[in-house]
């Protein structure tokens, strides 16, 4: 049995920068990095490379799973902010969890991000005419990297990394086991690990096995909420004043019909929509590329509902999925609908989607998406649109593009003392996995932080 100071289960941004870290703090601790997915260069989803039109479930999925984690394919959008996108400035305080988010963007600009423009919601233009709208604008600086960029700053960083800790792909954690002294054995579905201390950076696809481990060890856990949306789809000329002056905009809206929040998440400026597969879930995502050449001529964006509940229910993922698998159900994978088709009350056939101007980015199944989405979220979701149609007109066109469903699963979060470790000693949570954070300015903020703790240590 291979012995090791540090095991990381995860190989996602939070996994990826604690490495980083720990190769160029001074120490002495022999690290080791497992994940279930691949390298970078070998996360190829075959719907990217026309082998498919829909998901075929592969296992791992590369959108998902391998080094970058789910954010490694997903735009590369950095947003240096406290007022969205986690709690670590609950845990670190608001000046340390700042500092180690502006830390990680110079790392991103010195490891090949330098040319990405770093945007601003501070004292834009935008915000006075949401408020005017009765929409809030939330404050933050975002670094848009575009995903193929992005890929390559994770492999520069890889290549710096790579001889210093050891990375294993292709290789699932199954259990965690702690011995009489304290010390940990990680046991994969290839070997066992003994570790001094073991980082559970498993991202949100992890986020059945994490309550699984923590349950194990008695680590308290208190469920999150989940989001459930829709992707809105529209010609990038639609947004062009908002995204070339702010390019990822957070607008919160209250509807009047509910007084429930509805929200703009993951906007993408000349993108394209892509699926993705959580736990055997088919649900939809977006992403962008800094190239001009790869540019599309639409904008995608989510809005999404927050979802929390009291008892008796308490599992909001599940909830979550529940409603995905009816869209997997219905359309064979990810549901495509007309706006001008949902708010009349009628499905949007093939024969509709010949006519219509906006030409999808994803192969979608053009269906109902009121017999996916319950009533009470999609009434939310057509308030929201005709709200943003006020400071984007065009956003309540006929031919807008709808899909469903996107989720956007929340970890249970996980109790954690300040330095990130739970009340079992060595023993650490950090990342989207954690429950703590939900970006990935935050996640790749919080291995560092664990990295330079830890490094003291050796």
């Amino acid at each position: 049995m291979e012995k090791y100071d540090i095991v990381v289960c995860g190989a996602g941004v939070g996994g990826v920068f604690m490495a980083y870290e720990l190769t160029k703090v001074q120490n002495n601790a022999r690290v080791l990095v497992i994940d279930a997915g691949g390298p970078i260069e070998k996360r190829v989803c075959p719907i990217s490379t026309g082998k498919t039109k829909q998901c075929i479930n592969c296992n791992p999925c590369s959108i998902m799973n391998g080094y970058g984690g789910a954010g490694g394919l997903s735009d590369g959008k950095y947003n240096l902010t406290t007022q969205f996108g986690g709690d670590l400035h609950q845990y670190l305080g608001e000046e340390k969890a700042m500092a180690l988010m502006y830390y990680v963007d110079e790392v991103l600009c010195g490891m090949g991000g330098g040319g990405a423009k770093l945007y601003s919601t501070a004292n834009s233009e935008l915000k006075t005419k949401c408020l005017q709208h009765d929409l809030h604008l939330l404050d933050a600086q975002v670094r848009h990297l575009g995903t193929d960029t992005n890929v390559k700053i994770l492999g520069n960083i890889y290549e710096y990394v790579k001889d210093r800790i050891d990375i294993h792909f292709y290789e699932r954690v199954a259990d965690i086991t702690q011995e009489g002294d304290g010390t940990f054995r990680v046991h994969t579905d290839k070997e066992t690990y003994g570790a001094e201390n073991v980082v559970l950076a498993t991202g949100r696809s992890g986020s059945e096995w994490m309550s699984e481990i923590c349950g194990k060890f008695g680590i308290p856990t208190k469920k999150n909420r989940v989001d459930i949306g829709v992707r809105v789809e529209l010609p990038a000329e639609v947004f062009k004043h908002i995204t070339d002056q702010v390019y990822e905009s957070k607008i919160v809206y209250q509807t009047e019909k509910y007084n429930d929040l509805v929200r703009t998440f993951c906007m993408n400026p000349y993108g394209e929509v892509v699926s993705e597969n959580t736990n055997g879930i088919v649900t939809v995502n977006g992403h962008s590329y800094s190239n001009p050449e790869l540019r599309t001529g639409n904008t995608n964006f989510a809005l999404l509902v927050s979802n929390h509940f009291t008892e008796p229910f308490e599992d909001s993922n599940e909830y979550g999925q529940a409603i995905a698998s009816l869209s997997n159900m219905l359309g064979g994978g990810v549901l495509m609908q007309r706006f001008g088709d949902l708010v009349k009350g009628r499905r949007s056939s093939a024969r509709r989607m010949e006519k219509c101007f906006t030409k999808p980015t994803l192969h979608a199944t053009a269906g109902d998406l009121s017999l996916v989405i319950p009533k009470r979220q999609l009434d939310d979701i057509i308030e929201m649109i005709y709200a943003l149609d006020t400071i984007a007109p065009g956003t309540a066109n006929e031919d807008t593009l709808l899909y469903g469903v996107e989720v956007k699963f929340y970890n249970s979060k996980v109790e954690v003392d300040s330095n990130l470790m739970t009340r079992v000693p060595g023993l650490y949570a950090i990342g989207d996995g954690s429950g703590v954070t939900h970006s990935l300015s935050q996640a790749s903020a919080s291995g560092i932080y664990v990295a330079r703790e830890l490094a003291e240590k050796y």
